[in-house]
């Protein structure tokens, strides 16, 4: 074996992202020791990417808001394929996460009567999101970084996990290398928590960076975790589309939340055209009621720009598609045309809104105050995760192992409501952090073999063997995946597609595997991206079997060939596992029935 450096700890949070750092602080009150790692440097995590705010039934902008409110809207948000319990505990506790945080010193917005102000977001009912301006998941960071200062933990920035040991059928740590010298490391654990985010960059047009590579969910799912609802992958309807540079970088809901509208070449705001009959109700059904809504803050009724993310993004394709799009193949999000209606509008947008402003001014040379922005479809979120229980977040076929955050699936079933990401991490990075500890104290024996190490060298150091040569490059075959996932597995699917997509997927899996990149394990770019590419591959793959065997349209996974929704497949999640031979085996696994009560609070909320 090569040389390596171990480490020991309790609890093992692997991510250092919101769900992470909350994980960690929550296992280091327990008093065990706690161990943090960074895939890059502490603070550069995919949570600040969460702009426009926090969702937390707090009623401070609307007194009829309620935890029973909050767990219908994710609920209908999910199509009803969300875990249940997760989805009533996130309702419930979601507001005193919100304001635990603010007591370590969160700086939020304030109402005139020194409240958290609350700003409207797609798919909630009244104002819910807590937010600081449009840098909300920037300020939880800082907050939970300076929080986690005062806990003992240790922090490993710029290393990246391999693969996970065990004992048995429980989990035992991790084999890991530092990005910078190239060192081997053997983190010995009798926890670990997966807190890693989403798989963004298997798609060519994405918000995430290129830490994102499904690194958690692959890692769990070769160490036996299941994953759950891998077809449901969110692309959030407003991402930059020019200059190419910038190409994916997300332009946050929160200028919709502030009145932004989408309009159409022709000038038309064209998301009045097929609103959902769930929503006519409560969304202004007329151009002319519209305009008036967008500045009335505190109408419960919400603009059709603030529908649920999904049929957002698929009415800016349809705008494209039939020729009405954008000059670079998007739409227009207009904030500037508030100044018909609120005095000194250039402050009031630079105020609410200062990220995007100094974003688009820097990065495009557009001046939002005056201008509309391009927006289109970008990759954001998987809805799908590691399959984990709902109450103490430990995977459910892998003792020891637990997850929270973007990793964990459940939650948000077939669809994320905007602003549940950040309450998510805080309730069930806790969680996770909790009974990981608990885990640890309650099960304390455990052993890493030598033979596990081993193997998982010899294939961290195999690229490393082999010339990248001219058609097997990590850099060219990354790019051959996005870019087939964008075309065949993106945000418009169908059955001939999705078929290609498999089989190319294996084809690229096959090529992979006798890829090198060449050189020495210091400083190696390519190695890196080598070993990426197995994570890569795994998640796109769950993406594309999921995505085949879903037959239907439901939240955000669109079937042109299935256009309808389905009764009789909203009873069932797909769960995805690694089988005896290697091969990805799927299943159809029932939901269990939910409880009278929350059925009742369902109904009565319509």
């Amino acid at each position: 074996m090569a040389d390596h450096k171990v480490v020991e700890h309790d609890v093992l949070v692997i991510g250092a992202g919101g769900a992470g750092l909350r994980a960690a602080i929550e296992a280091a009150s327990a008093g065990v020791s706690v161990g943090l790692i960074c895939k890059s440097l502490l603070g550069k995590a995919h949570t600040v990417m969460a702009e426009g705010g926090v969702a937390a039934a707090l009623a401070n902008a609307d007194e009829r808001d309620s935890w029973k409110v909050h767990f219908a809207d994710t609920m209908r948000g999910g199509q009803y394929l969300n875990n249940w319990r997760m989805a009533e505990l996130h309702a419930k506790e979601a507001p005193d996460r919100v304001r635990e945080l603010e007591g370590w010193g969160a700086l939020m917005d304030r109402t005139p009567d020194g409240k958290m102000n609350q700003r409207n977001f797609g798919g909630h009912a009244y104002p819910r999101l807590a937010h600081v301006g449009d840098r909300t998941g920037l300020e939880m960071i800082r907050t939970l970084q300076d929080h986690s200062i005062h806990q003992d933990i240790d922090v490993h920035m710029e290393v990246t996990v391999h693969k996970l040991f065990k004992d048995g059928d429980r989990v035992a740590g991790a084999f890991a290398y530092d990005r910078g010298t190239g060192e081997f490391m053997v983190f010995k654990a009798k926890a670990v928590v997966m807190a890693t985010g989403g798989i963004g960059r298997a798609f060519l047009v994405t918000s995430n960076s290129w830490e994102y590579t499904g690194d958690g969910h692959a890692l769990a799912y070769h160490a036996g975790a299941e994953l759950v609802d891998m077809e449901f992958i969110q692309f959030h309807p407003t991402g930059m589309v020019w200059p190419p540079s910038v190409r994916g970088i997300l332009v946050t809901e929160g200028v919709r939340g502030e009145g932004g509208i989408l309009k159409n070449s022709e000038g038309k705001r064209f998301m009045f055209d097929d609103i959902p009959p769930l929503y006519q109700g409560s969304t202004a059904d007329t151009p002319e009621e519209g305009w008036r809504y967008v500045i009335g803050d505190r109408d419960a009724r919400r603009p059709p720009e603030l529908l649920t993310r999904d049929h957002v993004a698929r009415k800016i394709t349809k705008e494209v598609k039939e020729g009405r799009g954008s000059p670079h193949g998007g739409a227009f999000l207009d904030i500037a045309w508030i100044k018909e209606h609120i005095k000194d509008s250039e402050a009031h947008i630079k105020k609410k809104l200062p990220s995007m402003y100094h974003q688009f001014k820097e990065l495009a040379g557009i001046d939002i105050t005056k201008e509309p922005m391009e927006v289109g479809p970008t990759t954001h979120y998987v809805m799908g995760g590691i399959k984990v229980d709902g109450d103490t977040q430990m995977a459910t076929t892998v003792p020891g192992l637990f997850a929270a955050g973007e990793c964990a699936g459940g939650l948000h079933g077939a669809n994320r409501l905007g602003g549940n990401s950040l309450s998510d991490l805080l309730v069930f990075g806790k969680r996770a952090g909790e009974y990981a500890a608990k885990f640890a104290q309650e099960n304390p024996s455990f052993t890493v073999s030598d033979d596990q190490i081993a193997v998982a060298e010899a294939e961290a150091i195999a690229p490393l063997s082999r010339d990248p040569g001219a058609d097997v490059g990590p850099y060219r075959l990354q790019a051959e995946l996005q870019k087939l996932m964008q075309d065949k597995a993106g945000i418009a699917r169908e059955e001939e597609g999705l078929k290609e997509a498999h089989e190319e997927l294996l084809q690229l899996k096959a090529r992979a595997e006798v890829m090198g990149s060449g050189g020495s394990r210091d400083y190696n770019p390519g190695w890196h991206t080598a070993l990426d590419l197995h994570n890569l591959m795994t998640v796109a793959e769950a993406v594309v079997v999921a995505a085949e065997a879903r037959q239907e349209s439901r939240g955000a996974h669109s079937r042109i060939d299935h256009l309808e929704k389905k009764k009789e497949w909203g009873t069932f999640n797909h769960v995805i596992k690694k089988g005896s031979g290697g091969e990805m085996e799927i299943r159809r696994e029932p939901i269990p029935e939910i409880r009278q009560e929350l059925k009742d609070i369902i109904e009565e909320q319509g």
